[in-house]
């Protein structure tokens, strides 16, 4: 999906000639992601665009932004990549996918931000000093596993078989599979592990839950389930099937429970980091950004039409209740 896309989608007016052609005095960032452009990454984006605000960066007046969306189809990352290349002083890339495709195609500089870790990916060679032409921030999804099955535990504490739900096609799966597998080993769990990379998949995967007797879901930080939010939360509470979420906006969808970072924070950080790096900063330098602050957002509504009884522990430490 190409710029004028995306401003169309944001419900902008189109600009006169006059604005254009000055826009295009300004260095332009490449905004890449490989999913879909939806009510998430709309909101993400802005918020990207907010710590670029924060830094002094307002769009159409000191910057101009181009956006591709591979529209969940990695094959067509490449192509995207060289078109921004042609055009871009930096480009940002919105998830892991696109980050690794942009690193393998080009020397401008780079700003991510991802859930996994850049270092295990052969991104960044530390978070102190990436090195070469890349930086941004990471919100470390995969060591959230054991505390996302703790918290499932207290809400089902019956449940001795977990299932995850991952999409294969996501470069994170095999790391972040092997941590939730840990962390069931350290809970003494058995584990069944659900693959799903389209719409049907999903449906597929919450059948095949049921089949084999999983307890309760956690639901893998991918690009593509977090954008299936809604498919996610009928299909748990159609197969009443307690799931926990690594976002926010999967238990505003309706999901039960979430456990992480605030990829709204995130983004905005990521914002910060690209302004930094119009401003002169080399991206080899430019410490890796860590977002740290967690939060847990239960939905009641979910939980009562579950059937489940939610501890008071729970409710007293979660940081949003949905009634």
């Amino acid at each position: 999906m190409r710029r004028r896309e995306f401003i169309v989608g944001l419900g902008a007016a189109a600009w006169p000639r006059a604005v254009l052609a000055q826009q295009r005095a300004h260095p332009t960032i490449g905004y890449l992601g490989s999913v879909s452009l939806d009510e998430n990454s709309r909101l993400y984006v802005a918020a990207f665009l907010q710590g670029l605000k924060e830094s002094g960066y307002v769009e159409d007046q000191n910057y101009a932004i181009e956006y591709r969306w591979a529209e969940g189809r990695s094959e067509h990352l490449p192509a995207l990549v060289r078109d921004l290349a042609s055009r871009a002083a930096v480009i940002a890339t919105y998830d892991t996918a696109s980050a690794l495709a942009v690193k393998a195609a080009t020397t401008i500089p780079i700003v991510f931000a991802i859930g996994g870790d850049p270092i295990r990916f052969g991104l960044v060679a530390s978070l102190a000093r990436p090195g070469e032409n890349i930086t941004g921030v990471s919100f470390l999804v995969n060591a959230l596993g054991s505390k996302r099955f703790g918290l499932l535990s207290e809400l089902v504490p019956t449940a001795s078989t977990f299932g995850f739900l991952v999409d294969p096609s996501n470069p994170n799966a095999a790391p972040e599979t092997a941590d939730m597998r840990a962390a069931a080993d350290m809970l003494g769990h058995k584990l069944v592990v659900l693959g799903a990379s389209t719409a049907n998949e999903i449906d597929a995967a919450f059948a095949g839950a049921t089949a084999q007797g999983v307890d309760a879901l956690a639901v893998a930080a991918h690009a593509f389930l977090l954008a299936r939010g809604q498919q996610l939360a009928d299909l748990a509470l159609r197969h009443r099937l307690p799931t926990i979420y690594a976002f926010r906006e999967s238990a505003k969808a309706g999901g039960l429970l979430s456990y992480g970072v605030s990829l709204a924070e995130a983004f905005r950080q990521q914002g910060i980091h690209a302004a930094r790096v119009l401003k002169g900063e080399k991206p080899a330098e430019l410490p890796i950004q860590q977002v740290t602050r967690f939060e847990m957002i239960l939905n009641l509504r979910t939980a009562k039409a579950l059937g489940l009884t939610v501890p008071n522990t729970l409710l007293a430490t979660a940081d949003e209740v949905i009634e």
